[in-house]
């Protein structure tokens, strides 16, 4: 596996988050909204309200642990007596090696799954961690454990990186260049992409806070 975290100042909205549940690990790529201390401010929040919906209440379905997640950050939000629109985009992987299975749920941000030479994009659920109108409960995408395939967790600073002629890299460009380097090892595809982030931005400053987690089983 590997992780590429680069924020965009001191401190970010972004951030990444691991749990071990026994036979069960939990794996998130978490977005929240803006960067430099006013997203970090929410992240902290939003990764307090995961740590209790795990540890506190017990909760391993990916879909469910949205729901409470959600639940406890409005809560804290509420408490504060301002009307608060803060939230967190995110991409949360359970992995049960001992079952083979593979659980995913989302908030705006997809998971991609490589195998081969085709990447099967599974969407997330259009909503937010957060205040939300017409919020219905978290999908639980259930999925068998293949070896040789890789999963892909990301936040969208990556694809939304400005570059060459003010264009953004995309998401589009971004699928082909992780299916260009499946034949390179996990440490390998993180400096690639990393040296790749670099280059295209160039003398630009970055856009946003950016996450990438790679699991190959």
């Amino acid at each position: 596996s590997f992780m590429l975290y680069v924020p965009k100042d001191i401190v970010a909205g972004d951030f990444y988050w691991m749990h071990n549940l026994g036979d069960t690990v939990l794996i998130a790529a978490a977005d929240c909204t803006g960067h430099g201390v006013p997203g970090a401010l929410v992240s902290v929040v939003c990764s307090n309200a995961l740590n209790r919906t795990v540890k506190e209440f017990g909760l391993t379905d990916t879909g469910k642990i949205l729901d409470k997640v959600t639940e406890l950050v409005l809560e804290t939000f509420e408490k504060s007596g301002e009307q608060i629109n803060d939230g967190m985009d995110i991409s949360l992987l359970s992995i049960n090696k001992k079952a083979g299975k593979i659980q995913w749920s989302g908030a705006n941000n997809p998971l991609w799954v490589i195998k081969g030479k085709v990447l099967t994009e599974i969407k997330a659920d259009k909503q937010p961690i957060g205040k939300s109108q017409n919020r219905t409960q978290f999908t639980s995408n259930n999925l068998s454990l293949n070896p040789g395939e890789t999963f892909y967790l990301i936040t969208d600073g990556y694809g939304d990186q400005f570059g060459p002629e003010g264009k953004k890299l995309m998401k589009k460009r971004f699928k082909e260049m992780l299916l260009s380097i499946q034949d390179k090892s996990m440490a390998e595809q993180k400096q690639f992409l990393d040296e790749h982030h670099t280059k295209w931005k160039g003398n630009i400053e970055q856009t946003d806070d950016l996450t990438v987690i790679g699991i190959k089983i």
